[in-house]
């Protein structure tokens, strides 16, 4: 039977906040850090994730990122490729100190951009001594201009982005548009996108819906495809044709410098946060990954 408790540990803009879930046994278990997609909360999928691998004899930790959730920080909301590194470093150190954990046997989970983010603390970070990535989303300069549309549509949100932090630095004032929208153009994701949408997923109360424009420059000039070959960790990669960008997946696995599987599998992007079979998979080939590298 796991345990599940509210924790709370120090970032370096405030206090943040996750929960950390124990299985059962009195010996100290390895533990993983776990978290999910841009802007999201824990309890979008990160906990899910986080409770499957309790289940399966690890102790793990899903946080909210700084300024996101039940964490302090300010600005709210605005999605930060470095602040999230720095937060996923601090959550490994919280893990390290926990009596219930080996400190000595620590992974990290990343699931869909949160996979961009753990790559970069394990890159740095000898603690790391797996790493697991789930629907990843991995991009460059390159996938960006593929995904979002040209180079001009990038330089056109780059812009947007620089105008309204220079706007927010002016005022103090984010000017915040949806996640996910079906009516409005500036939404970060102007699709019909049921994960995010519907209140029996993703859409839940806890995860507000807004992304802070002035986010636009430090998302899309972010390359985490160059971090590969800095990743000596062995790392586990489980994604599927139909899910976010595979190309970058590919690219990335062909980079890194460890020990390195890749599980091509069925399913949208959305079906790795929730469905049946995807969440089982994943977490049965990641529980499996970690049993043979965390020894």
């Amino acid at each position: 039977m796991t345990h599940r408790e509210k924790v709370t540990f120090s970032g370096q803009e405030g206090t943040l906040t996750g929960n950390l879930f124990l299985p059962g046994g009195a010996a100290p278990a390895p533990g993983v850090v776990v978290a999910g997609t841009w802007t999201s909360v824990k309890e979008l999928m990160a906990d899910r994730y986080a409770e499957r691998l309790a289940e399966r004899g690890y102790a793990t930790l899903s946080f909210d990122f700084t300024g996101f959730g039940e964490s302090e920080g300010q600005p709210r909301d605005v999605e930060s490729p470095a602040r999230k590194v720095r937060d996923i470093h601090d959550a490994l150190t919280f893990l390290e100190g926990h009596p219930a954990v080996d400190g000595g046997r620590l992974g990290a989970l990343g699931i869909c951009a949160a996979a961009m983010y753990m790559s970069a603390n394990a890159a740095d970070d000898p603690r790391v001594k797996s790493l697991a990535l789930v629907a990843p989303w991995l991009h460059d300069a390159a996938i960006c201009e593929s995904a979002y549309g040209g180079a001009e549509a990038v330089a056109q949100k780059i812009k947007a982005g620089e105008e309204a932090r220079a706007a927010f630095e002016a005022t103090g004032e984010v000017d915040y548009v949806p996640v996910v929208s079906t009516t409005d153009p500036r939404a970060a994701m102007p699709y019909d996108i049921d994960f995010y949408l519907n209140p029996e997923r993703g859409g839940i109360p806890a995860w507000p819906n807004r992304f802070a424009v002035m986010a636009w420059r430090d998302w899309l000039t972010y390359d985490s495809i160059v971090l590969a070959p800095r990743i000596t960790q062995p790392t586990l990669i489980v994604h599927s044709e139909d899910a976010a960008i595979p190309e970058g997946a590919r690219r990335f696995h062909g980079g890194l410098a460890g020990a390195k599987s890749i599980l091509w599998t069925q399913g949208t992007q959305f079906d790795f946060y929730d469905q049946e079979p995807q969440v089982t998979l994943a977490a049965d080939t990641t529980a499996s990954h970690f049993a043979a590298t965390l020894r």
